[in-house]
C-alpha cells in the first residue's frame, strides 16, 4: 500500500467521523531532500498520522506544530535537515531545506476528495494551489473529460480587468504533463501559485495465473498499481490464490481473446503495462494477437521466458491475425523489436520473487525514462534523474 493509498484511508475514516485534520504538502526543495514536491502527510489530533514528507527527519517536528501554526489557516513553512542551517535543523537527514503548506480540512478536503477520485478513475491529476497571500490554500483542479473547477474563494472580488487565472494553470500543466511554480495575479495581487501534475495511477494485466504471478501480483500492489490477472484457467484464477488483484478474469481459450473488455485495456494509459506468462503457447500466442490487434496497444509488452520462444508464438499471432505467410516473418521481427522479451532487468533473477522484482523494476524504468544504473553512478556523472 502507498502512502496516498493509507491518507486516504485515514481521510475517509476522519470526513465519516467529521473531525478536523492537518495535511502537509511538500510544495518545494532546496538541495538534497528525501521526498519531492508533491509528497503528502495527513495527521490528527489524537496523534495518527498517514504518509510522509521527508526521510523521517520532519514528521515528529511536523506534527507537534503544525496544528498551532494553522490557526488561522493554511501557511508555508519552511523546514531545514541541514546540520550548518540555523541553531535547529530537525535531524541530519539528506541536508536540504523542505516547504511544507500545512493546512486544515476546510481546503485539504476538497484536495483529497480529488486525489480520491483521480486514483479510483486512474487518470492524470492537477491543483493549481496559490501558497501565499490571502488565497492561499485555495485551488483548481483538471483532469481529463471534465471542466476545472476552482475553489478560489469568490468571496474576494476580482478587479474587473482580471479574472480567475487557477483554472487555466492546471489545464496548461495538465496538457503539458509536468508541474510547475509561477506568478500570477490573483485578486489583484501578484501571488506564487503552485500547479502539480500527477500522473495517472499505472496498471498492469497480468496474463497467466501461475504460482509465478502470485509475487508479482502483490508487489505491484503494492507499488501502488491497478492490477489486472487474466487466465484460462478458472481453477487458477481465483480470489484465494490472488487476494489482492484488482481483477480476475477467465479467458475463453478456444479463440483470441477480446482484450478490450478487460480492464485496464478498455481505458489504456500512458505507459500501462503488459505481461503475458501462461506457460501456454496456445494461451500466450492468442493473448499477444489481441494485444497487437488493438488500435493502440499498451506502451509496455513484456513476455517471459527465450527470445526464441517469443518469436515462435508471434509467428503464431500473426498467422491469427491473418498474416499472408510470406509476411509472417517479417511482421514477427518488427513486433518482437518493440516488446520487452525476455520481459525484466538483469539482476540475477531465479525464484520467481526474484524474476516478479525484475520485470517490475523495467517497467518503472520504463514508464519513468530513468537510467537504471546504480544511483553512485549516476551522481558521480552528473546525470539528470528522470522526475
Amino acid at each position: 500500500m502507498t502512502d496516498l493509498e493509507r491518507i486516504l484511508a485515514l481521510w475517509r475514516d476522519l470526513e465519516a467521523a467529521r473531525a478536523d485534520y492537518v495535511l502537509a504538502t511538500v510544495v518545494a526543495v532546496q538541495g538534497p531532500s528525501y521526498r519531492k514536491p508533491g509528497a503528502l502527510m495527513l495527521l490528527t489530533a489524537d496523534g495518527r498520522r498517514a504518509g510522509t514528507v521527508s526521510g523521517g527527519c520532519l514528521e515528529a517536528e511536523v506534527a507537534s506544530r503544525a496544528w498551532w501554526l494553522t490557526n488561522n489557516g493554511p501557511t508555508v513553512q519552511r523546514y531545514s535537515t541541514a546540520d550548518d542551517d540555523g541553531e535547529r535543523p530537525y535531524g541530519s537527514g539528506c541536508g536540504g531545506v523542505v516547504f511544507l503548506l500545512l493546512e486544515r480540512r476546510v481546503t485539504a478536503g476538497p484536495l483529497l476528495r480529488a486525489l480520491e477520485n483521480a486514483f479510483t478513475l486512474r487518470v492524470p491529476f492537477v491543483a493549481a494551489t496559490v501558497l501565499e497571500g490571502a488565497q492561499i490554500g485555495h485551488r483548481a483542479f483538471a483532469s481529463p473529460d471534465a471542466p476545472p473547477s476552482s475553489e478560489l474563494d469568490t468571496s474576494v472580488k476580482l478587479a474587473e480587468s482580471t479574472s480567475n487565472p487557477l483554472p487555466q494553470l492546471a489545464q496548461d500543466a495538465l496538457a503539458r504533463r509536468e508541474s510547475n511554480d509561477t506568478e500570477v495575479v490573483v485578486a489583484g495581487t501578484s501571488t506564487r501559485v503552485w500547479a502539480n501534475y500527477r500522473p495517472a495511477r499505472p496498471a498492469i494485466g497480468i496474463f497467466g495465473a501461475g504460482d509465478d504471478a502470485q509475487p508479482l501480483v502483490k508487489l505491484a500492489k503494492e507499488l501502488g498499481w491497478f492490477v489486472s490477472l487474466a487466465d484460462g484457467r478458472s481453477h487458477l484464477t481465483t480470489r484465494d490464490r490472488f487476494p489482492s488483484a484488482d481483477l480476475l478474469t477467465t479467458l475463453p481459450i478456444k479463440d483470441p481473446p477480446d482484450i478490450t473488455s478487460i480492464h485496464p485495456f478498455s481505458q489504456l494509459q500512458h505507459h500501462d503495462a503488459a505481461i503475458v506468462m501462461t506457460h501456454s503457447f496456445e494461451q500466450d500466442s492468442k493473448i499477444l494477437a489481441s494485444l497487437l490487434s488493438l488500435q493502440s496497444p499498451p506502451a509496455y509488452i513484456g513476455v517471459l521466458g527465450p527470445q526464441r520462444r517469443t518469436r515462435e508464438l508471434l509467428e503464431e499471432a500473426a498467422r491469427l491475425l491473418g498474416f499472408p505467410s510470406s509476411a509472417i516473418a517479417n511482421q514477427a521481427e518488427r513486433w518482437l523489436a518493440r516488446m520487452h522479451a525476455p520481459t525484466g532487468l538483469d539482476l540475477g533473477a531465479e525464484s520467481p520473487e526474484t524474476i516478479a522484482l525484475s520485470v517490475l523494476a523495467e517497467i518503472q524504468k520504463f514508464r519513468t525514462s530513468a537510467t537504471a544504473l546504480p544511483l553512485r553512478t549516476v551522481r558521480a556523472a552528473g546525470i539528470t534523474l528522470a522526475g
